[in-house]
């Protein structure tokens, strides 16, 4: 077959999803020796990305999401390779488009937290109106977690059969030593303290202004430990550094920005625990990348995180409750053979979870076309 994948979220700037298209590629490049494949990539992933043998085909499509070049000119280049399957990675997909497709849903959090910047009635409405009819008139939709396959029920009534649950994997290179050595990242990111960590995104649903004034319940009597928090800064969410500012933590909260995966490796490794304080994750793969690491996980007990880290292997929080977690921080300080036994429990979790089994699951899927 003739099959193409909505790669225009390809590279790291997409933290999950980006994730997701790069793992996804590269296993089925090594699993894969009788389907020919079309990536379509935006600008930056298409000068990233290397074919990795004559039967990978890359072809720039750079339609921004949720726009209208996205809906008539992506969906005209589409036609132009009659595919035999077409995979798309995220919901966003031209409407219009007829021929078979897959599509894999990793959560519907604009559903239940809208944010900031989207959240116009028109954008509302073409979101719902995408969503719904991307997915019905999918072949097979692609859940990466139980609870997306309930919220894919619950929100757009869709049955059982035409759902399948395939779980993303962990890169085992987490639990490689990090190249930067512990000294060198107390120098670069000013670190002198053993340190909280959380990566990713700047969004209402990840509870970062939760997160730090639970830090700051546990750092009024806590003075030994610092809170680290990536990701690039987006002054749509100004209230994760005003918060900082307004509580007096700026010698305690290192606001670090975008990192290289380098650096995040050692994040995670050199990290005296990983909190994860999320409203709600169609997946969530940091806490997994951080059990590789062999890193402690404090996490939030909401939507699909619990199923995800699996019951005895995080410390879990109310994520609604600031007290709750501030005292899950205190809780792996005073109790180190804890810690020591949820890096033991966390070491074996990450076993279940493999991207290669991922690609697998999804090339027997799309052999069934």
């Amino acid at each position: 077959m003739k099959i193409g994948i909505d790669a225009r979220m390809y590279g790291s700037g997409f933290t999950g999803i980006g994730r997701y298209n790069f793992e996804l590629i590269q296993r089925l490049s090594e699993l894969d020796t009788h389907h020919h494949y079309i990536i379509f990539l935006r600008k930056e992933g298409f000068e990233a990305f290397t074919p990795p043998n004559q039967r990978f085909t890359k072809v720039l499509a750079d339609f921004p999401h949720y726009s209208l070049s996205e809906q008539t000119q992506f969906l005209s280049l589409l036609n132009s390779f009659q595919l035999d399957l077409m995979h798309f990675t995220h919901f966003n997909a031209p409407i219009f488009y007829r021929r078979p497709y897959v599509v894999t849903i990793h959560d519907l959090t604009l559903s239940f937290f809208p944010g900031k910047k989207m959240n116009r009635w028109f954008y509302r409405m073409a979101y719902h109106i995408v969503l719904s009819r991307v997915t019905r008139r999918a072949k097979m939709i692609i859940a990466v977690s139980k609870h997306t396959q309930k919220d894919l029920q619950k929100v757009l009534k869709i049955s059982d059969s035409r759902i399948v649950v395939i779980y993303n994997g962990v890169n085992p290179e987490f639990s490689e030593p990090a190249a930067i050595t512990a000294q060198d990242l107390s120098k670069k990111f000013h670190l002198e303290r053993p340190y909280f960590l959380y990566t990713g995104v700047w969004r209402d649903h990840k509870n970062l202004v939760g997160l730090i004034k639970a830090f700051k319940q546990f750092n009024a009597t806590d003075h030994g430990h610092d809170l680290v928090i990536t990701g690039k800064f987006n002054p749509i969410y100004e209230e994760v550094v005003e918060t900082v500012k307004t509580l007096k933590l700026k010698d305690h909260v290192h606001l670090v920005g975008l990192v290289s995966e380098d650096d995040l490796k050692a994040l995670y490794q050199h990290a005296f625990a990983y909190a994860f304080p999320s409203f709600y994750e169609g997946f969530g793969l940091p806490p997994l990348e951080a059990m590789q690491c062999g890193t402690p996980v404090l996490a939030s007990n909401a939507s699909s995180i619990p199923e995800v880290c699996g019951e005895g292997n995080a410390l879990f929080f109310d994520p609604y409750q600031t007290d709750d977690i501030a005292q899950k921080m205190q809780t792996l300080v005073d109790d180190p053979p804890l810690r020591q036994q949820l890096i033991q429990r966390g070491l074996e979790r990450v076993k279940q979870f493999s991207w290669t089994t991922m690609a697998k699951k999804v090339l027997s899927l799309y052999n069934q076309f």
